[in-house]
């Protein structure tokens, strides 16, 4: 089984922050820079700002929707600042 990977990405240009999940996180950073992605199309362009490793896909799609229910900025800043996603050791 392949792993998995959370990733956060952030404009440029402004504060803004989308999380994703993906096996490639480097073809999935340019496919968002190339305007391939739906989502951050019209905000480009992006820079990785914080990736953590899971054992699969599936585990890293269920943390990404887990953070993205959230809707919370501060806490995505939170998680780049400590370079990992903590709720996860609790």
């Amino acid at each position: 089984m392949k792993s998995g990977f959370v990733y956060i990405i952030q404009r440029v240009e402004k504060d803004e922050f989308y999380i994703g999940s993906a096996t490639d996180v480097e073809k999935r950073l340019n496919q968002h820079n190339a305007g391939n992605v739906t989502a951050t199309k019209y905000k480009r362009p992006y820079k990785l700002a914080f990736c953590q490793k899971f054992e699969s896909l599936d585990e890293a799609k269920r943390i990404e929707r887990k953070i993205k229910n959230w809707k919370r900025k501060d806490w995505i800043i939170k998680i780049i600042k400590d370079g990992r996603i903590k709720f996860l050791d609790d």
